[in-house]
């Protein structure tokens, strides 16, 4: 095809720089939109590429990032806020303005990518934020096409990382029973999809969620993590109640290792729904997380 652009907003994020590969792969000129583009190396396919240093509440910077693309990636995230950096400043605010100039700008396709479980009455902050952010994208580009991943694991993730790192200790606590349902997606195949949804038409304004090939408890994933790693643990139920109050006291500290929106959404299933468009819909067969831990998750790494 002819060489077009397209720009990822977030294209240094876990996320962000494999859609951004992936689309260099497929033969677009790729924006990398962020507010640091240099933090990740792409010297490999820097004919493909173009570093733009954008902070997505500059309204100008959004608009030059968008100009002349045919397509469109909002992959920003933010999980903890801090100081000015909020959930409403980037996940509804900062949503916004990318698919308003997107439209300005004559952009044909925009994804969105938000998360499952999104609730716009949710006691979390950060999903409640994600629900609004869906809301203003398609009042702003009401073609636009929102992707809802489940939890993401890949080679340099922060869920299996975290995960190995609890099972170090002899007993490792369990959210509640540990029976909340997760459906964890390699990232790979996430930025997959949002290069089909570049590709194809019929996306357009249309949902997705994207689980990955099998579902778990929370307690399954522990079970087959530590199988993987070689180590026999004791998995002890911690009641929401206890919980809660722990992360109230964390919550005290500059980097807490666990918040209290992490600790709702850990109360919930994480799968993808009955009716949804999914993975299946762009031709796409995903991974599962056991079939890529050898990858993901070495065992002579420590």
């Amino acid at each position: 095809m002819n060489e077009q652009i397209a720009t990822v907003f977030g294209g240094t994020g876990f996320l962000g720089r494999r859609v951004v590969r992936a689309l260099a792969t497929a033969g677009y000129r790729v924006r990398v939109a962020a507010r640091h583009p240099e933090d990740v190396d792409f010297s490999d396919i820097k004919d493909q590429i173009a570093p733009v240093a954008v902070d997505i509440r500059n309204e100008r910077r959004v608009t030059e990032a968008v100009s002349g693309s045919v397509f469109a990636v909002n992959a920003v995230s933010l999980y903890v806020e801090r100081g000015d950096l909020t959930f409403d400043t980037i996940h509804v605010k900062g949503a916004e303005r990318i698919a308003r100039c997107a439209r300005a700008a004559g952009v044909d396709r925009l994804v969105h990518i938000s998360g499952l479980g999104v609730d716009e009455h949710s006691p979390s902050k950060f999903i409640r934020a994600r629900a609004r952010g869906e809301q203003v994208v398609c009042n702003a580009f009401e073609r636009a096409t929102l992707v809802r991943p489940s939890v993401m694991f890949g080679s340099d993730d922060a869920f299996l990382s975290s995960l190995k790192t609890a099972t170090l200790l002899p007993v490792v606590p369990l959210f509640g029973k540990g029976n909340n349902r997760l459906q964890p997606v390699y990232v790979e195949d996430v930025a997959a999809a949002v290069v089909e949804l570049a590709r194809q038409a019929g996306g357009q304004g249309q949902v997705f969620e994207l689980g990955g090939g099998s579902v778990y408890t929370y307690r399954q994933v522990l079970q087959v993590v530590m199988s993987h790693l070689g180590r026999r643990r004791v998995l002890l139920p911690v009641p929401f109640t206890l919980w809660r109050l722990l992360v109230a006291t964390l919550s005290l500290m500059p980097n807490p290792p666990l918040t209290r929106d992490q600790l709702v959404l850990m109360q919930s299933d994480n799968m993808v729904g009955e009716n949804a468009k999914t993975f299946a819909d762009l031709g796409i067969d995903p991974y599962s997380l056991e079939d890529l831990l050898d990858e993901c998750l070495p065992t002579n790494s420590g």
